[in-house]
């Protein structure tokens, strides 16, 4: 059995603007630890998969600080999409680069930003949904047992009766819940975290693209003879001008009948914005978490970061500040999700220099 990872890895994180921008986005700057957060999800496969069976999807922009950081994957193993066109795309792709080194090989599916703690766990996790996977030919995922009623989470709803060595048939996918709902998910003891971490054979996965994704699929077979050869490019460009943007959940897992789930019973975070920094970073007494010369006093629970000047705050609770070279942000803990809306208003005013 052969066994390859994808590492997703074309996403810009706009919500960790200023230090996410597109030439530096957040899988390529250290956030929490020494490494940056795409050196991490590559040494987690250490021992697991061999470094030339990994397979970055990355963009154009991004490919070159890639191979910088990744010196042991192989170049050509750094695939750049043209354009942004969501997971579906991005893994279809993968599958197919994949299925012409082997027809049944054994695919992982990784996200460039998460963080992952207990390696050892991860991998037993991975491992039995690998076994699983090339036996039954169906889709795993890995699912993450909830601690609190997040809402910014996508959802898994399991069926604790269909169980294979703890491998469990889905039931339902759910959306991002509101507060109440996700308060029902957590009390209902069957629903999970969705991780966004798949394991599949690749013979599965482009069959279930053909099922439920035909455009997709007539567009990786026009790719498939043109892999290895110079009109690769300029082929890839044409494909990808035809796709959807779509999700590889929306497209494929909350329609096929083939979709499983495995607990994976080590710490999980993706990371969505500063807050969930906040969350993980050390805290002093008045539960504050700083990185740089920074002074408090009278202020609570909050995240500064401030590596290049001296910072103070004074008098203030619950604050997220970011301060880099061209670039200050200060916003409410509770109000993370929205740093988005800074890169939308940057985009429109054409201040390219600051995204």
């Amino acid at each position: 059995m052969e066994v390859y990872a994808v590492i997703m890895a074309g996403g810009v994180g706009s919500r960790f603007w200023p230090r996410s921008k597109e030439k530096t986005p957040k899988q390529l700057i250290k956030i929490i630890g020494n490494n940056t957060m795409i050196q991490d999800t590559v040494y987690r496969l250490k021992g697991l998969v061999e470094p030339e069976k990994i397979i970055v999807i990355t963009n154009q922009i991004q490919k070159l600080k890639i191979k910088e950081q990744l010196p042991e994957v192989p170049s050509e193993n750094i695939i750049a999409e043209p354009f942004g066109k969501n997971t579906a795309a991005c893994i279809g792709l993968a599958a197919a680069l994949i299925e012409k080194k082997c027809k049944d090989a054994v695919m992982i599916s990784l996200p460039a930003d998460h963080i992952i703690h207990d390696t050892e766990e991860f991998q037993k996790t991975i491992n039995s949904a690998i076994e699983f996977a090339y036996n039954s030919k169906g889709l795993v995922t890995v699912g993450i047992k909830p601690l609190k009623p997040e809402t910014g989470y996508g959802y898994i709803q399991f069926d604790e009766a269909d169980n294979n060595h703890e491998i469990y048939k889905v039931l339902t996918f759910a959306e991002k819940p509101n507060y109440s709902t996700a308060e029902r998910f957590l009390a209902s003891g069957d629903f999970l975290w969705n991780s966004g971490m798949f394991i599949w054979r690749v013979d599965a996965i482009l069959g279930e693209i053909k099922n439920y994704m035909p455009d997709l699929s007539l567009g990786l077979e026009t790719l498939k003879p043109v892999i290895d050869t110079d009109k690769f490019d300029t082929q890839l460009v044409h494909v990808y001008g035809q796709l959807k943007s779509i999700s590889i959940d929306y497209g494929i897992m909350e329609n096929s009948t083939k979709v499983f789930v495995t607990k994976g019973d080590f710490y999980w975070n993706d990371v969505g914005n500063w807050d969930a920094v906040y969350d993980m970073s050390e805290k002093s007494e008045d539960g504050n978490a700083s990185v740089g010369d920074v002074f408090t006093d009278k202020t609570f629970n909050s995240y500064i970061y401030s590596p290049n000047k001296f910072t103070a705050v004074i008098g203030e609770d619950n604050l997220i500040v970011i301060d880099t070279e061209d670039a200050l942000l200060i916003c409410n803990r509770s109000n993370s999700q929205d740093v988005r809306n800074v890169v939308d208003h940057l985009k429109f005013h054409k201040k390219n220099d600051l995204i």
